[in-house]
């Protein structure tokens, strides 16, 4: 599945939810259904700076793939770093670079987050993208 097809299938997961109560809970549900991170990357080394709450992101090459783990200890940010991970895991560092995530403004994240939290997830997708960078300099070049 490529980023697009990704983004699309959550959009429309939450185009038929009218309430934002309703759009909070499932990307609650979304963040209890990650997978998580493993123990040995929950350390300061992975913490996401810019983030109120604490997340962890850890990101793994393999086969010319980016492989991201994450997490968080709060409903919201777990279920936004969840969403992300899905979206651009098993991806190329070209595709994670190239990717412009729509998602975010589509179903209506950017307007109903607070700030601390919008420069949370900001910082989530930064993270993300250098982690991109370091593996296509050190592996594409």
């Amino acid at each position: 599945m490529t980023i697009e097809e990704k983004q699309d299938q959550i959009i429309s997961e939450f185009e038929f939810l009218e309430d934002w109560l309703d759009k909070y809970q499932l990307i609650i549900d979304k963040g209890m259904s990650n997978k998580g991170i493993d123990e040995e990357y929950k350390t300061e080394e992975y913490l996401i700076e810019g983030c109120q709450s604490k997340v962890w992101v850890h990101a793994e090459y393999k086969n010319g793939f980016v492989f991201y783990q994450g997490e968080s200890n709060t409903d919201i940010a777990g279920g936004i770093v969840s969403m992300l991970v899905d979206i651009l895991t098993a991806h190329t560092p070209t595709e994670i670079l190239d990717a412009d995530l729509y998602f975010i403004d589509r179903i209506g994240l950017k307007e109903h987050l607070s700030p601390t939290r919008s420069n949370g997830m900001l910082a989530m997708v930064k993270q993300m993208r250098m982690y991109a960078l370091a593996f296509k300099s050190q592996y594409e070049d």
